[in-house]
């Protein structure tokens, strides 16, 4: 009995055999959004402004009084 041998395509058609990926197929992964405090929020220590989840404050951000920033460095409310 004569082996069988098995052909395989040229490289060139079996390169060509797999998808290309398009522009539309490419993941992208998504920072997720930092928790903001809503426009006129005050908090009247800490321990609310991270149970609403906006902890740290920032200096300009709504939400931030220097009363909440012990260091004074412009940080309230971080850790």
């Amino acid at each position: 009995m004569a082996p069988t041998t098995t052909r395989r395509a040229p490289a060139t058609q079996r390169a060509a055999a797999a998808p290309k990926p398009t522009p539309t197929t490419k993941t992208t992964t998504k920072k997720a959004a930092e928790p903001k405090a809503a426009a006129g929020a005050s908090y009247g220590n800490c321990a609310q402004a991270k149970a609403a989840g906006a902890a740290p404050l920032y200096a300009g951000q709504p939400g931030y009084a220097k009363k909440l920033d012990r260091d004074g460095d412009g940080v309230a409310c971080q850790t």
